[in-house]
């Protein structure tokens, strides 16, 4: 499958769309929050640019593009305010960049754009207040999106976990998947499967890093949010345990003769969790930032919310993430059982033993 051409967030703002469906990952920005605003306030305050330019990679659509817009634009301004060396005629005019593959729902976030610019928050009288532009910049991220130079700030929330690709040298010479009944990194992989996802997290992760440190001035910043693993182990109760459980949902509708068996093992995702060590060494090895932190952490499980259990409200997440993928693989026809049953195996596998997704938050400066 053509990555670039099909992956991408559900559209819209219907009750399966990652607009409805994307609370999880706006916990975890919120989490970082505060790092992530002081991260953009230290480069104003160091650089002090006439137009302070940042990019959103990997955006998706919906209220969490718009929501950090109005955060990073509000640090900048509060920044500016409490300097006030020069004078109001100082005040910098903000740029912000949405980038995300072409396949992504743009047109949902600036037709929310206008309503998002009236808010009273925005513009609070007697004030000085920076003028705020802004504009898509669709491509993928392991590609050049910026001319040399021009970026300030670079912010990235649960993306960079997302591969260029599938993995080539996980299929034989025949074209075919050796990773038989997985889509990801599982007990029965061989131990070419790993090495091939390892391989394609180093290639793409240092191509990232490359790209962008000629697209960002010196002194610019980048704050990753992207989602990983606790150990060099990659069998565990983290990220690749919840697509572990997919499978097995996929193995229930191979049961029910829903799906054919061959068709889930030609399936395999372009997803890797990378562990703090292959972060490091990757940012180490390519040699154009400082690494200002790097922290793994967990969000906290709510049991149910609303009539929602944890399993539930996972399953509406990945389906929002996944539904472009697995509806041109398989057709739309299994997605409503699908799902249903992975909420269920997820549930069951909570009532025996948490589940440990992490994420890590990672800061790096430009030099």
């Amino acid at each position: 499958m053509d990555v670039e051409k099909i992956f991408h967030m559900k559209g819209g703002h219907d009750e399966t769309s990652y607009s409805k469906n994307s609370s999880l990952q706006k916990k975890a920005s919120d989490m970082v929050k505060h790092i992530t605003m002081k991260a953009i306030q230290e480069v104003y305050l160091n650089t002090t640019p006439e137009i302070l330019t940042i990019a959103d990679l990997g955006c998706s659509s919906g209220r969490n593009s718009l929501s950090m817009i109005r955060e990073l634009y509000r640090a900048v301004q509060d920044a500016y305010q409490k300097s006030q060396i020069n004078g109001p005629e100082s005040a910098p005019s903000v740029s912000v960049y949405l980038n995300d593959l072409p396949t992504n729902d743009f047109n949902s976030i600036f037709r929310a754009l206008p309503e998002f610019l009236k808010d009273d928050s925005m513009y609070e009288q007697g004030h000085f207040r920076p003028s705020l532009f802004v504009a898509a910049s669709p491509g993928s991220f392991y590609d050049p999106i910026f001319p040399p130079n021009f970026l300030h700030f670079v912010y990235s929330s649960y993306s960079l976990h997302w591969l260029s690709k599938v993995p080539p040298k996980i299929y034989d010479e025949h074209g075919k998947s050796m990773n038989k009944g997985c889509i990801y990194i599982c007990e029965s992989s061989p131990p070419t499967i790993i090495e091939a996802y390892a391989q394609q997290f180093q290639e793409d992760f240092s191509q990232f890093l490359k790209l962008r440190s000629q697209e960002l001035t010196t002194g610019g910043r980048m704050v990753l949010v992207f989602l990983g693993r606790e150990s060099p182990n990659h069998i565990d109760r983290g990220n690749s345990f919840l697509w572990e459980l997919l499978t097995r949902s996929f193995a229930f509708l191979i049961s029910k003769g829903q799906v054919d068996e061959e068709k889930l093992d030609s399936y395999d995702i372009h997803f890797y969790a990378p562990s703090k060590e292959e972060i490091e060494k990757e940012v180490k090895i390519e040699g154009s930032f400082k690494m200002e932190k790097l922290e793994m952490f967990q969000i906290e499980r709510e049991v149910e919310k609303n009539g929602v259990s944890y399993g539930m409200a996972v399953a509406s997440t990945v389906r929002a993430i996944q539904e472009s993928m697995i509806s041109h693989h398989f057709g739309d026809e299994i997605l409503h059982s699908l799902f249903n049953k992975y909420a269920q195996v997820v549930d069951e596998e909570m009532s025996k033993q948490d589940i440990r997704p992490i994420t890590f938050l990672l800061v790096l400066t430009k030099l």
